[in-house]
């Protein structure tokens, strides 16, 4: 769908950006009037990560003249593969900060704005307010919600991107002109069933394609060129080298959108069966080590994918996925005359087999808080983490 200009141009384009936007200049869709657009644009990005980072860089080489960034992490040597606004001298560094000297190494030109905060139905509407367009490169259902339910209600249009393993995908939701993100997926998946890119991976350059698709659609918007992906989803396979493009239409049954809700409940985050489970039944990895050094028998099991597990393991650990205790495949692997200890990487998806295992008659089973990444780091620092 074709749209007329997101935002007005500037007054004038000083001597300096004639000289550093003429590539665009001398396009005829973009020329003197789409460049003023673009320094007049304020974009804000939902995140510095694997598609935040590829997006701001090139809005900010496209001279767009305000980049927000919404981001309160740091940068972790595992970012780098893919996070590529992050350095290595960046590790430990704010994520908002280093991008913010990454964008000023691309063009001195851009303002950057830095709210270094968790976004949260608090301060969304008030930090949205300040931007024409919002771009969201998030990794969990809780916030997109949030998002897409702020550019509801404040009538902001916004571009939103997917990444997992090697599949991407891509839309432009805007309310008021077409669909909205919930008119795509109604409800979340159940807790679990979509792991993050922390727990299943990402091909690092799928970040670049998707990040830059998400990049080309923001300028669209601003300048009023082109058609854009509002009303379309374009799904990518990197291994396939395939992109699809599939119709979204705005669902006629449903619910209007009139207020900000509690989105790690509406998402479930945790789930209350994994959280009652949890209750009394966790224990930490110092305990874990005690138990261990003291020569208590007791079956440890982790409940990784097969990969996870060569990269760092718990000694003594025994891999049983977590697919296979849940569908019950594995229950009979599991021993009747010993307690039962269960991990993973960070104690999310041990909650969820925990509560699982509980219900099938292993009442003295418990889950270690923070998982193998606690171990690695509070127990054993040679261990690499992931």
């Amino acid at each position: 769908m074709q749209l007329p200009p997101l935002v007005e141009p500037a007054a004038q384009l000083t001597v300096e950006e004639v000289r550093r936007y003429s590539r665009h200049l001398i396009i005829p869709d973009v020329g003197m009037d789409g460049q003023k657009r673009l320094k007049n644009a304020k974009v804000l990005a939902v995140g510095a990560g694997g598609l935040g980072s590829p997006t701001l860089l090139y809005l900010a080489a496209a001279g767009v003249g305000t980049l927000g960034i919404v981001e309160f992490d740091v940068v972790d040597e595992s970012n780098l593969q893919r996070q590529i606004i992050h350095g290595t001298s960046d590790v430990g560094k704010s994520k908002g900060l280093s991008a913010k000297e990454s964008i000023a190494e691309i063009n001195p030109l851009v303002n950057v704005v830095l709210h270094e905060t968790r976004l949260d139905s608090d301060n969304v509407l008030e930090i949205f307010a300040q931007y024409d367009l919002i771009v969201d490169g998030t990794d969990n259902f809780a916030t997109r919600y949030l998002v897409n339910d702020a550019c509801v209600l404040l009538d902001k249009p916004y571009v939103w991107g997917s990444i997992f393993r090697f599949d991407g995908q891509v839309s432009v939701f805007w309310d008021s002109h077409g669909p909205n993100y919930r008119d795509l997926y109604p409800v979340p998946p159940p807790p679990g069933m979509a792991p993050s890119c922390a727990e299943g991976g990402v091909l690092g350059v799928l970040c670049a394609t998707i990040g830059s698709i998400q990049a080309t659609e923001a300028i669209k918007l601003i300048t009023g060129i082109g058609e854009t992906l509002l009303g379309r989803l374009t799904v990518y396979d990197a291994l396939e080298m395939n992109f699809r493009t599939v119709s979204i239409r705005k669902d006629p049954t449903g619910e209007p959108i009139t207020e900000l809700i509690d989105y790690d409940d509406f998402c479930g985050v945790v789930s209350d069966a994994a959280s009652q489970a949890a209750l009394g039944s966790t224990i930490t990895v110092e305990e874990l080590k005690d138990m261990i050094d003291s020569g208590k028998d007791f079956e440890l099991i982790d409940v990784r994918e097969p990969n996870e597990y060569e990269i760092v393991s718990i000694p003594g650990a025994k891999l049983i996925p977590k697919d296979e205790i849940l569908s019950g495949r594995a229950l009979s692997q599991l021993p009747q005359n010993k307690p039962i200890i269960l991990h993973c990487k960070t104690g999310a998806r041990s909650a969820e087999v925990l509560a699982a295992v509980q219900a099938a008659g292993f009442g003295d089973a418990v889950h270690v808080q923070g998982g193998v990444s606690a171990w690695a780091n509070r127990i054993d620092n040679s261990l690499p983490t992931y």
